[in-house]
């Protein structure tokens, strides 16, 4: 090879490799922060709450919070930084957290501006709101649990896979917000009895403003008629006819399900949408805690259950239809199959969901019922 030339792909290479390393920054001289958290103190002010992991040697306590009140999100990150060692890293936020407080104002979601035009943040941290002042959860710090931000994550991702909440991440927030047929959803956290928990799902109406919460169970039943459960779910229902006996709750029976199908039928007739819900399910007896002869009296027991079931569907519906908001994505359904008619009140879709006949039919089916008699 010609010596020109072998010098020339030298160079080429140095070219290309030092602007790489020109924004380098060494772990020292950083600051990571895991989660972001937004919330308001009583005098409606801005506070931006942070938690990085600390690196530092011989320093028992495994993370840092600090608290801010900027004007913007924005400048939160320089204020933060000038009580760090290192330079404020945005990129590796894994959890936002937000008050229910800052739910309930107009137009919050502005907040997440920055994250979008800077191609370097993150849009997959988990966005969860926390029902209470974020200092109550914020400086917790458990000595028996890991660092909050992971622990935040990893119980989105378990609870996600169990229907018991909703994962979603800025990018599918935004997603949410802009279409005209579904309402948001995200994760819900509390603080009981000194101790994390994720205790079911926030509703959120057309502008991301919050609207109601779910429990758990109630999730669940949301993740059905969203036709989205990732595995078997679990229920507990109450069954008619049955004594409660002393302190305990014996007229109970909990149940797995699974191959679980929603079909939605829709159509429009007198002024109104009409949606059809028809859910079939497998389930199987997990705790029975009153006597009962299954073997002979099966096809009883699963008409109690779809009494039960079809209760609480029809009473989560009627919560939707009173918040005026759609987070099971009904109106999908009406751009789909009712399209001339959707776009009349796509600018409106909840309260026109409110108005609508909405009926769920429950079919189950009892595929197993135990080891025991």
């Amino acid at each position: 090879m010609k010596k020109w030339l072998l010098h020339g792909m030298l160079i080429a290479m140095f070219l290309v490799i030092i602007p790489g390393c020109s924004d380098r920054l060494d772990m020292e001289d950083a600051t990571f922060p895991l989660l972001i958290g937004f919330d308001l103190d009583k005098k409606n002010e801005f506070i931006v709450y942070s938690t990085s992991p600390n690196f530092i040697k011989n320093i028992e306590k495994k993370t840092r919070e600090l608290r801010v009140k900027p004007l913007t999100n924005r400048q939160s990150r320089e204020k933060q930084d000038s009580y760090t060692p290192g330079v404020f890293q945005g990129r590796t936020i894994q959890v936002i957290l937000v008050s229910k407080r800052i739910l309930q104002q107009e137009n919050w979601f502005r907040l997440t501006d920055v994250w979008f035009r800077d191609p370097k943040n993150p849009l997959t941290p988990r966005i969860i709101a926390f029902d209470g002042p974020l200092s109550d959860i914020i400086y917790l710090n458990p000595k028996d649990q890991p660092m909050l931000p992971l622990l935040l994550r990893d119980m989105v991702e378990t609870k996600n896979i169990r229907s018991e909440t909703v994962k979603t991440t800025l990018q599918g927030l935004h997603q949410q917000i802009r279409e005209k047929g579904v309402t948001p959803v995200i994760s819900e956290a509390r603080v009981i009895d000194e101790q994390v928990a994720l205790t079911g799902t926030t509703l959120l109406d057309h502008k991301g403003k919050f609207a109601d919460s779910l429990n758990m169970q109630e999730s669940i039943l949301l993740r059905i008629l969203q036709n989205n459960t990732k595995k078997s779910i679990s229920l507990t229902i109450p069954i008619p006819g049955e004594m409660k006996i002393g302190p305990f709750h014996t007229d109970k029976l909990s149940l797995n399900a699974d191959k679980i199908k929603a079909k939605i039928k829709t159509s429009f007739l007198h002024d109104k949408f009409q949606f059809d819900i028809h859910i079939t399910m497998r389930v199987g007896l997990t705790e029975r805690l009153f006597p009962y002869d299954v073997r002979s009296r099966g096809r009883e027991l699963e008409n109690k259950i779809i009494d039960q079931v079809q209760q609480q569907f029809d009473s989560l519906i009627k919560k939707i239809q009173a918040d005026k908001i759609d987070p099971i994505g009904l109106g999908f359904y009406a751009q789909a199959h009712e399209y001339s008619q959707f776009k009349k009140v796509e600018d409106h879709w909840g309260e026109s969901l409110a108005k609508a006949d909405i009926q769920v039919s429950v079919k189950t089916i009892i595929g197993a019922m135990g080891t025991v008699k």
